[in-house]
């Protein structure tokens, strides 16, 4: 059993300790002793509130946790994205039940409420709890003033209790005279509160009392007070506590008189009350424990009804649902967009320096993620995100080229900047907001692009005539400039090559072009130029990436030496057979221990030997699991033509199941020692995962019928 004794001291929690729940705005992490570890509003990229993951001492946090010995459990309501924590020990069980509300589809008579919703309910005995509530806005930089004022927002029998508003100062903020850049500190303040709804579920228990006190954390590096409540729950009391941004209105909390008044005055008090909240503005109605019970149903039934959709039917069922739902959390609903990863900064390997913030909108990682949500049958999503993504064709940058990236927005500024005054996770310094590869070349995003438009038209909705002139001209640009070196998908920050990788992505986006003209008939002038850049490519990769001595396919033209499991795709986007030789003998040589010359460490692959290639990072990373899936792929479609590789596949990809968390989510990396490494819940990881599990689902169930 995990057993945890509580303390002052509380050190960081392992990344993988972690699950995440979501409203497609934002997403916030929840750690295994019931901590908000990372949580930014109202969107996936603005400023941190919570980032303790990223310091322990002042990076902010929201916990709920047992003062006495206890151990935890952690677990999705099924099919559902809403998280759910137990602490248990032999005097009592209490479950904290955590999500950001959503909308039943078709429920649009009332606005998406912006609340972080934790619901404390003792199951069996009695629990003594406590609550911290420590926001560190505009990520820990910005100080806060703090109050505990009278509620205005509850029924007006609990007139007498307190909520506690927190309101940020940003122009008082240390950081603005030491050149920070202005979009990333908080223009206007912002303000918080934190409200409680206490009920009493049983009868002949009495509706439990909370008293929400400040509390200062200064002397941890905090900016301003926190609030905490010292409270004991015995079976049938339930506490629930909501977190919002507090609306610019002020709404009236019901008729501005008590039960007794209304009785002296001859009135219903309950059809008083009913007049009253009507009233109040739709996105500040009365915390009622009707309204949230309506809120935790019909968010769960939101997360069910979506996965329902799903029309995978192959083996591996429970972990590619769970993959599609954490995906799910990664989209920004009102533009599209997905992010590469809700969380930022956090380790490639521990004390290192390989961290980066993954908030934004990766071509290529978004690209892979339609593949995997089109695969299960979500089309809803895959159009979404191509009108996101057309909308960036037509303001290409001057040259014709798209950014590798976007925010979620649709805009180009992601200005890197690293946060001193952070410790980083376990002291893995710098820690990060922003991305400095923004403005790298990386050719290889056409070609993850135009694979995603042309499974799109097979699946989603048909391109128009002018769609179709900007894919083209897209097309256009792959062939003028083919030959040119990139920094590639690794966004190496060092000289630029003729990675092997962007090539047969290069020759992957003018196939795809020349498919799509085909099959749908559209005209293409430029179809015979076309026709010879495919070749020539095609006859260059063969060329200059094969190291005739070593038998494989190197990382680049310049360094056919080095390893790279990033040509593992080339099967996988039919570039060539799985079963063609020059592959056949890479895929073997990656197969083989670092020590021996090849990159895979206990079945789990590395993306290159970071001691062999100079990628201008430097530092040390985890194996990566987007390369060991991509492996999985390669093994089961060579395993096609060749038995024992599709049993390695197998093997490979079960060891890999091991390796996610207790809730099924994955990271980037995994550590020599298993350890789950880099910023959660990775998108890439859970895309190539549900591709995996797909095709060699599909290859077993052939081969059985055989």
């Amino acid at each position: 059993m995990n057993i945890q004794n509580p303390s002052a001291e509380r050190d960081y929690i392992p990344i993988a300790d972690h699950g995440l729940i979501g409203n497609l705005r934002t997403a916030a992490l929840v750690s295994l002793d019931g901590s908000i570890e990372s949580y930014c509003v109202p969107n996936f990229d603005s400023p941190s509130i919570f980032a303790r993951i990223l310091d322990k001492n002042k990076g902010g946090h929201f916990s709920i946790t047992p003062t006495v010995p206890f151990s935890t459990k952690h677990n999705y309501l099924p099919s559902s994205n809403v998280l759910q924590t137990k602490f248990l020990n032999e005097k009592g069980v209490v479950s904290v039940t955590d999500f950001l509300p959503r909308l039943e589809n078709g429920e649009s008579t009332h606005p998406l409420l912006f609340w972080l919703i934790r619901r404390v309910e003792v199951v069996r005995g009695a629990v003594p709890l406590r609550v911290e509530c420590a926001p560190a806005f505009n990520y820990a930089r910005d100080p806060h003033a703090t109050q505990v004022v009278p509620d205005d927002t509850i029924p007006l029998q609990f007139s007498k209790q307190n909520k506690v508003v927190f309101t940020s100062r940003p122009a008082a903020s240390q950081y603005l005279a030491k050149g920070a850049s202005p979009q990333n500190m908080s223009h206007s303040p912002l303000t918080l509160d934190l409200r409680f709804l206490p009920e009493s579920l049983l009868e002949n228990v009495p509706v439990p009392e909370v008293s929400l006190e400040t509390l200062d954390l200064s002397a941890k590096g905090h900016l301003g007070l926190a609030a905490q409540a010292e409270l004991t729950l015995v079976e049938g009391q339930r506490v629930t506590f909501v977190l919002r941004i507090a609306p610019e209105h002020k709404g009236n909390g019901g008729s501005g008189i008590d039960e007794e008044q209304a009785e002296q005055l001859g009135l219903n008090y309950q059809k008083l009350m009913a007049g009253a909240h009507k009233m109040r503005p739709k996105d500040d109605p009365v915390m009622t424990s009707e309204l949230l019970d309506h809120l935790f149903v019909s968010t769960n039934n939101y997360w069910n009804s979506w996965i329902r959709k799903s029309t995978y039917q192959g083996s591996w069922k429970e972990a590619v649902h769970r993959s599609a739902l954490a995906l799910k959390l990664l989209i920004y609903e009102p533009t599209g967009a997905i992010v590469a990863s809700p969380t930022f900064s956090l380790p490639e390997y521990i004390g290192g320096t390989r961290n980066w913030d993954y908030r934004a909108s990766w071509i290529r990682d978004s690209s892979f993620t339609l593949y995997a949500l089109i695969r299960l049958g979500f089309t809803q999503e895959a159009n979404a995100y191509m009108d996101f993504i057309f909308e960036r064709l037509k303001n290409k940058n001057p040259d014709g080229s798209l950014q590798i990236m976007y925010t979620i927005h649709g805009g180009k500024d992601l200005e890197e900047i690293e946060l001193l005054h952070l410790d980083g996770h376990k002291g893995s310094k710098p820690v990060r907001i922003g991305n400095g590869a923004a403005d790298h070349v990386q050719l290889d995003i056409y070609g993850e692009l135009m694979d995603c438009i042309y499974l799109g038209q097979k699946f989603g909705r048909p391109l128009s005539y002018d769609t179709w002139v900007l894919v083209r001209e897209l097309v256009d640009f792959v062939v003028a400039n083919y030959k040119k070196p990139d920094l590639s998908i690794w966004e190496v920050r060092g000289k630029e090559r003729h990675f092997t990788y962007s090539k047969i992505m290069l020759w992957v986006a003018i196939d795809r072009g020349l498919r799509l003209a085909d099959k749908r008939s559209l005209p293409c002038p430029r179809r015979l130029e076309w026709l010879a850049a495919r070749d020539d490519l095609y006859e260059e990769i063969m060329h200059k990436a094969w190291n005739k001595d070593l038998q494989v396919f190197g990382q680049s033209y310049e360094e056919t030496d080095v390893l790279d499991s990033s040509v593992l795709i080339m099967p996988l986007v039919f570039f060539m057979t799985p079963s063609d030789t020059r592959f056949v003998s890479t895929l073997k040589q990656i197969l083989k221990t670092p020590e021996r010359g090849g990159l895979t460490s206990n079945n789990l692959v590395y993306r290159y030997d970071v001691n062999k290639s100079d990628d201008g990072v430097g530092g040390e990373e985890g194996t990566f699991c987007l390369c060991t899936l991509w492996c999985v792929e390669a093994l089961t479609r060579a395993g096609e033509y060749e038995r024992p590789l599709l049993q390695r596949a197998v093997a490979m990809f079960e060891d890999f199941l091991l390796y996610l968390n207790h809730v099924g989510l994955c990271t980037e990396e995994i550590s020599e020692s298993g350890d789950a490494l880099g910023n959660a819940v990775q998108g890439f990881t859970h895309v190539t995962l549900i591709s995996a599990a797909y095709n060699l689902s599909r290859t077993l169930a052939n081969q059985r019928s055989v």
